[in-house]
């Protein structure tokens, strides 16, 4: 049995982006998020949180406990079908839910650790809060999305062919951010751990997503994106020792030329203040 979680934890991620798109906008025709006061650049958690699901399917390949609920083109009510079946026994309505409520914790990764909503009316499995939370990731500075025009030397159709009299091209348009370091702030709850059931296993493999998901999420839309660091704060008992605010304020990122755009990591300096600790707290750097 994987061992209970018993640490709070909070953490820093930074990762970067070289000529891609991060995070598009739907409701901006797919442009880079941003924040239009200030010109910051923005991921959303559920971007991020994807790429951690994606990064569990791909390492532990539906290994039992390590399934993943939302999935792209799911049906949810019928992955929740199991669950439910399982509490075929429970004669109560709540009874039925919290039974299918802890099958769903037991078997999917990203119930335990980010919970889920299943409380519409087919296969009710209430809801779930989970102990890991992602903050909105914000760029260091202001980015400047590009337009850039691309051509693809084919049409689609016969009719496109001889309208264009053989010149067979098409137009497009890219948008991408030449580049951008951002910053996601992260926690972890004990308290609510023990809850879903999320372990120290479970953990291990959140740090290790944070690390390595970019580097099976290629796209060509999204340019290179790396993983640059990690840095972990561990409180010695269930309720923490500091304020999260405290701790996040001991990571600052700063520009070293701040009369040249940033174009590279290099161009950042990084540093961890680890003087004068809370007692119980520890600080571990990664990447």
């Amino acid at each position: 049995m994987a061992a209970t979680l018993e640490n709070r934890y909070e953490f820093v991620l930074l990762f970067d982006v070289e000529n891609g798109n991060p995070n598009g906008d739907p409701d901006a025709g797919n442009l880079p998020r941003l924040d239009p006061e200030t010109g910051h650049g923005l991921v959303t958690d559920v971007c991020l949180k994807r790429k951690v699901r994606n990064y569990v399917e791909l390492t532990k390949e539906s290994k039992t406990g390590f399934n993943i609920y939302v999935r792209e083109k799911a049906v949810l009510s019928t992955v929740r079908g199991p669950a439910y079946a399982a509490a075929a026994d429970k004669t109560k309505d709540d009874e039925k839910v919290q039974a299918a409520q802890k099958w769903m914790c037991a078997n999917f990764y990203d119930v335990r650790t980010f919970g889920a909503v299943m409380s519409t009316k087919e296969n009710n499995c209430g809801q779930v809060r989970g102990p890991v939370q992602f903050t909105f990731s914000s760029s260091i500075d202001p980015v400047m999305p590009l337009e850039v025009s691309i051509t693809r030397m084919a049409v689609e159709t016969e009719k496109e062919a001889q309208s264009q009299k053989g010149d067979n091209r098409t137009m497009g348009r890219k948008n991408i951010v030449p580049y951008g370091l951002y910053r996601l702030e992260g926690f972890v709850s004990a308290a609510l751990a023990k809850r879903t059931g999320f372990s120290e296993e479970d953990l291990c493999l959140l740090w290790e997503a944070l690390t390595a998901m970019f580097e099976h999420d290629r796209s060509a839309a999204r340019g290179l994106m790396s993983s640059r660091k990690l840095v972990i704060f561990k409180h010695d008992s269930p309720l923490g020792c500091a304020p999260a605010h405290t701790l996040f304020e001991r990571v600052s990122v700063r520009r070293k030329d701040v009369n040249a755009p940033a174009r590279s990591f290099t161009d950042y300096k990084v540093t961890v203040n680890t003087n004068n600790l809370p007692k119980g707290m520890a600080i571990e750097e990664r990447l």
